[in-house]
């Protein structure tokens, strides 16, 4: 399973929710949306306009997290 990581890629750059939506010319409505549900689908453009924005890849945005049936086979 992947989770947006959005949250902590802000907090590490030191950037705003809303000066975010300004550099990305997205809703902060959108951000928070996506900060509050880590897992939500979220478009290809809105990802690649945050990217840009913040001068990263789409793939910074995101980290593998394991789900609950490989956890129950990891153990």
């Amino acid at each position: 399973m992947i989770r947006l990581k959005l949250k902590e890629v802000l907090r590490e750059k030191k950037v705003s929710q809303s000066r975010l939506s300004h550099m990305a010319y997205l809703s902060l409505n959108t951000i928070q949306e996506m900060i509050h549900d880590p897992y939500r689908d979220v478009r290809i453009s809105t990802l690649d306009k945050i990217a840009q924005a913040l001068n990263i890849s789409v793939m910074d945005l995101y980290e593998r997290v394991p789900d609950e049936q490989e956890a129950a086979q990891e153990k």
